[in-house]
């Protein structure tokens, strides 16, 4: 499963980040590792952007990048 396919408020673990190198980077730098768990906060309308809080941390993810992440619920 992906972390585009969660619903509000659920948790999930990251798994794999499956995406370019320069993409990878970053995720990694904002706090996107493998065994880390995220929760989808909201989304936004019209295949806006999703709001994932990891820790103390909000970060908003485009749907495209979303998809490329692999979770497994805990």
């Amino acid at each position: 499963m992906t972390l585009s396919s969660l619903l509000p408020g659920e948790t999930a673990v990251i798994v794999a980040i499956h995406t370019e190198e320069p993409l990878h980077q970053r995720l990694l730098a904002m706090g996107f590792r493998a065994g880390k768990q995220v929760e989808l906060v909201r989304r936004a309308r019209f295949s806006g952007p999703l709001q994932v809080r990891i820790g103390t941390t909000d970060i908003l993810l485009r749907k495209v990048e979303a998809e490329k992440i692999t979770v497994r619920r805990p």
